[in-house]
C-alpha cells in the first residue's frame, strides 16, 4: 500500500465523500433501483476501488470507439470512490493538506496510471527529491542509517550498503528486478497476452520461480547474500507489504525493490478513480451493498440484487476481494474461489513539533540524531532479539494549507508522520517516540494479500459472464495491477458478449500478422 519510502514496481473508512464533479445518474442506497426491461444489454460491476473504476473506463473506451451498446452499472457499498486509495485531513480540517491514508505512490513503469494522471490533468509530486536520513531498525539496534535521502536516490550503490552487504548483493538483486520490470512492460504492448487462468500466465511470463518461493529463498538461490535480503530487502517488504522476506513470494519482494520514478498525486491518487468514472458511462451507486448475485434460470443472465433493489445483467465484474464483501454466490461458484488471506495493517497519522523521533526510544543519547525515516527488518527477533514495534516510521513534511485557503502560513509549523505496524500502538507509545503529539488518525486495513509462495490462484473467469479482477492479487496486489487486471477482465467480458473487445475484434496481439512499429509511449487500451 504504501510506496514513499521504497517505491514499488507496480504499483483503498474515511471522510464524508463528496463529489468534485457530476457522476452520471448517481444513486444513494435510497434511490430505489428496481429490475425493468431494458433495450440495451447491461453489465455490473462490484467495487469501486481502483478495479472497478477503471473497469467501467475500459468498457466505456469500447464504447466509444466501436458502438457498443451498453449500460454500466457500478455499485460501491461504502460513500467514496478510491477503495483502498483515500485521504484524510490533519485535524480533519479540509484546508489543510490531505495526507494519504491508504495507496500513497506509483511508478514510471506504471503507464496506466502514469497516463490517467496526464489525461485528467492531475498535478503529480515527486518523492525522489525527499532529502530524509534513513534508518532500518531491527528492534533494538539501527543496522544501517543513510544521510540525505542516499537510500531513497541510489539504494543500490550507496556506499555504506556495499560496505555491508560486498558488490554483488546489490547488482544481483538489481538485476532481477529490472529483469522483472521489463516482463511487466509487456503488459502495455500490443501483444500483451489476455488470461483467464494465472496459472498459465505465470508460466508464460516464466514468474514460477518467483510465485512459489519465498524471497529469501529465491534471492538466496539466485546468489544475493542472506544479510542483504533479509536486512535491506525486507525493509522493503515490511513498508510495501507488511511482510517478512521468509513468508512473502520472490514477485512481491521484487515489487517492493524497485525504485524509479515514485510519484502521487497531489490532492490524492483517489482522484485518478473518481476521474475513471468521471470518464466514463458508467451509472455509479454508492452506499449500495450487493447482497447476492443469482443465475437468472434457463439464461445466462445474472441477477444482482442489492439494498436498493434488484437488475439483471449480461455481464458482471466483481472488482472487490471476494470474501470481504459478503456477497452470496452460487455455491459452484463460491467454491472456486479459496480463502485468501489480508494483512491486517495499522496506520497511524499524527502531527508533532518533534522534527525526529526521540533517540531515548531507541537507546541512543538524548543528543543523537534519530533519522526521518525508519524502516525495520526482523532479523533481530530471528536471532533471539526484540521484534520491532512498527514496520516503518515516515515524516512527510509540514502541516500545510491547501493552495488557495484562508492563511496559507501555519503558526508553529508541525510535522506530519505516518506509522504502519502489526498492532495498534497507544497514545503513550506515540509520546514516548515522539513526544508532544497533537493530533492522531488511526486506521486498520485489511491491506492487502497475504503473498504466500503458490502456484495456483482463484479464477479469472468464474462462469459465463462473469469475472473476477481481484483473482490478480494473490499473484501481485498494487493500483497498477488493478487496472491491468481490469483491462484484461473486460476485454474478456466484452468480447464473449458482443465480438469486440477494448482495441477491436483482435483478442490476442500474437494474432496480428501485421508488423509495424508500436510508438515509445503506446500504452495498450490508450493507444490500441
Amino acid at each position: 500500500m504504501h510506496r514513499l519510502l521504497i517505491y514499488s514496481l507496480f504499483i483503498c473508512t474515511s471522510l464524508a465523500f463528496q463529489f468534485p464533479f457530476s457522476i452520471p445518474l448517481f444513486k444513494s442506497k435510497d434511490s430505489p433501483h428496481v429490475e425493468q426491461d431494458h433495450a440495451s444489454p447491461r453489465i455490473a460491476i462490484i467495487g469501486a476501488g481502483a478495479g472497478g473504476s477503471s473497469a467501467a473506463f475500459w468498457i466505456s473506451k469500447a464504447k466509444e470507439r466501436f458502438g457498443i451498446d451498453v449500460e454500466i452499472d457500478l455499485y460501491e457499498r461504502s460513500d467514496y470512490i478510491g477503495g483502498r486509495s483515500t485521504v484524510v485531513h490533519p485535524y480533519d480540517d479540509i484546508t489543510f493538506a490531505p495526507l494519504e491514508l491508504g495507496a500513497s505512490i506509483f511508478v514510471d513503469a506504471n503507464k496506466n496510471l502514469m497516463r490517467a494522471s496526464k489525461e485528467f490533468n492531475l498535478t503529480l509530486t515527486a518523492f525522489e527529491d525527499d532529502d530524509a536520513d534513513t534508518g532500518i531498525w531491527d528492534g533494538q539496534n539501527f543496522v544501517l542509517v543513510m544521510e540525505s535521502g542516499s537510500y531513497l536516490k541510489s539504494w543500490w550503490a550507496t556506499l555504506k550498503i556495499l560496505w555491508r552487504y560486498g558488490y554483488t548483493a546489490p547488482t544481483r538483486a538489481k538485476s532481477i528486478v529490472q529483469s522483472v520490470i521489463d516482463r511487466f512492460l509487456e503488459f502495455y504492448t500490443p501483444e500483451s497476452p489476455r488470461w483467464d487462468d494465472l496459472s498459465v500466465f505465470t508460466e508464460r511470463f516464466q514468474w514460477v520461480p518467483m510465485t512459489n518461493q519465498t524471497t529469501s529463498v529465491f534471492l538466496e538461490g539466485n546468489g544475493v547474500a542472506p544479510l542483504f535480503a533479509r536486512e535491506l530487502v525486507e525493509a522493503a517488504t515490511r513498508v510495501n507489504y507488511g511482510q517478512n522476506v521468509d513468508k512473502i513470494h520472490a514477485l512481491g519482494g521484487a515489487a517492493s525493490m524497485a525504485a524509479t520514478g515514485a510519484s502521487g498525486v497531489v490532492a490524492g491518487n483517489f482522484l485518478i478513480f473518481e476521474h475513471f468514472l468521471e470518464n466514463s458511462t458508467a451509472k455509479v451507486f454508492l452506499n449500495t451493498n450487493v447482497k447476492e448475485i443469482r443465475r437468472k434460470t434457463g439464461t445466462s443472465l445474472w441477477t444482482v440484487y442489492t439494498s436498493a433493489g434488484s437488475q439483471t445483467y449480461q455481464g458482471v465484474i466483481l472488482a472487490a476481494p471476494f470474501h470481504q464483501t459478503d456477497i452470496t454466490l452460487p455455491s459452484d461458484l463460491a467454491e472456486l474461489i479459496p480463502p485468501q488471506p489480508y494483512v491486517n495493517l495499522h496506520v497511524t497519522l499524527l502531527t508533532t513539533p518533534s522534527e525526529h523521533p526521540k533517540p531515548e526510544y531507541f537507546g541512543l543519547a538524548s543528543n543523537a540524531r534519530v533519522p526521518a525515516t525508519i524502516l525495520s527488518t526482523y532479523e533481530g527477533a530471528r536471532a533471539g532479539g526484540v521484534e520491532p514495534e512498527f514496520n516503518s516510521i515516515s515524516y512527510h513534511g509540514k502541516v500545510r494549507r491547501v493552495d488557495g485557503a484562508a492563511g496559507d502560513a501555519v503558526a508553529n509549523p508541525e510535522s506530519t508522520v505516518k506509522i504502519f505496524s502489526e498492532e495498534r500502538v497507544s497514545d503513550e507509545w506515540l509520546e514516548t517516540v515522539f513526544g508532544d503529539v497533537s493530533w492522531v488518525y488511526r486506521k486498520l486495513w485489511q491491506a492487502y494479500p497475504v503473498l504466500l509462495p503458490t502456484s495456483k490462484f482463484p479464477p479469472v473467469k468464474l462462469d459465463q459472464g462473469f469475472y473476477y479482477v481481484n483473482a490478480f492479487e494473490p499473484f501481485i496486489s498494487t493500483m497498477e495491477t488493478e487496472t491491468i487486471a481490469s483491462r484484461n477482465v473486460v476485454d474478456l467480458l466484452l468480447h464473449e458478449v458482443f465480438g469486440i473487445g477494448i482495441c477491436g475484434a483482435q483478442i490476442s496481439g500474437t494474432e496480428n500478422t501485421t508488423q509495424t512499429a508500436t510508438p515509445v509511449d503506446f500504452v495498450l487500451g490508450w493507444d490500441c
